[in-house]
């Protein structure tokens, strides 16, 4: 009884949803749930899948729907601080994510949701996304040097970091780039656990290849809307239901990291570590300084790391984010 008088009031908005596998995918079904939830808040979604990310940003930016779902990458051209969540490095794990979503989804932080008609209502986590690798050899930072590295043509950042490594950067879109992969067009790849079994990675990575077991990023789905469309308070009520949801997506997210044969993974020797931290971190200053990442957010993720490990490096670098 409750939901049909909700429905009945409810104001109808389309919502374009970003999921590689369309209707079908993982982050389809969650925005039906959010759909759902978004009712008791005075609006009715339509959802249309999209499993071009491209397509869906420019026909929100057309004004053919009302909000839309999409990577955190992809939303950085309308909101630079809650894109540059998925920094290169910037995340080492969930935890860490849930520490800054915790911090920004606050009431407090609600004028960083905001930037020109749009706002920011939505942030889940992903995935933590990890290097696809067809030579298991490939375990350090120094071994990616030549190699043919697919990046996303959508994503300055990725270019300037596989140039900076000295890569082979390949452009390509999320639709494309793992059958490159597959076809061997590219050495690397990367993605969150989700795309080994949804995108048949497993056929890149035979018979040599691995997946090298660090977190380069840790991936966001974020739902923007055009503020004036929606009702009053919209914004904040859904980024407290988004960010009530997280521990369940990551739960969900490491079933899809366990269903990966234990034989694909590649760890990271110890000593190398370091060294890989100090390598995104010298990138994201780099493209903090280019305009690209916002210094904000990047001032924020690197005091929360450093207060769960004060004894890191760059906790007392000079050149601090």
């Amino acid at each position: 009884m409750i939901t049909s008088i909700a429905t009945a009031q409810a104001v109808p908005k389309k919502m374009c949803v970003f999921d590689l596998l369309g209707a079908n995918g993982p982050f389809f079904a969650q925005m039906k749930d959010y759909k759902t939830v978004a009712l008791a808040w005075g609006v009715e979604l339509e959802l249309k899948p999209y499993t071009s990310e491209r397509v869906a940003a420019e026909d929100f930016k057309a004004g053919l729907c009302d909000a839309v779902s999409f990577t955190g990458i992809r939303a950085r051209q309308f909101n630079s601080f809650t894109g540059t969540l998925d920094a290169i490095g910037a995340m080492p794990s969930y935890d860490h994510l849930k520490s800054v979503i915790t911090t920004i989804s606050g009431k407090k932080a609600a004028k960083l949701m905001f930037s020109g008609p749009y706002e920011v209502v939505a942030i889940y986590p992903a995935g933590a996304g990890y290097m696809f690798v067809n030579d298991r050899s490939i375990d350090t930072v120094g071994e990616l040097a030549g190699k043919r590295i697919a990046i996303l043509d959508s994503d300055p950042a990725q270019v300037e970091m596989v140039n900076f490594i000295g890569g082979s950067p390949v452009s390509a879109s999320i639709a494309t780039m793992y059958s490159k992969f597959n076809n061997g067009s590219v050495d690397v790849t990367y993605g969150p656990a989700i795309v080994y079994e949804a995108m048949e990675l497993y056929k890149g990575l035979e018979p040599n290849g691995g997946i090298i077991k660090f977190s380069l990023v840790q991936l966001t789905i974020q739902i923007l809307i055009r503020k004036t469309d929606f009702p009053e308070g919209y914004g904040q009520k859904s980024r407290e239901f988004a960010l009530s949801q997280f521990d369940l997506g990551v739960e969900q997210i490491k079933k899809y990291e366990n269903t990966i044969p234990a034989k694909m993974w590649i760890s990271v020797p110890e000593v190398d570590v370091t060294g890989y931290l100090e390598v995104f971190r010298q990138s994201r200053i780099r493209l903090r300084d280019k305009g690209i990442y916002n210094g904000k957010m990047l001032k924020l993720m690197r005091m929360l790391r450093c207060k769960k490990d004060p004894q890191q490096p760059e906790c007392t670098a000079a050149d601090k984010e």
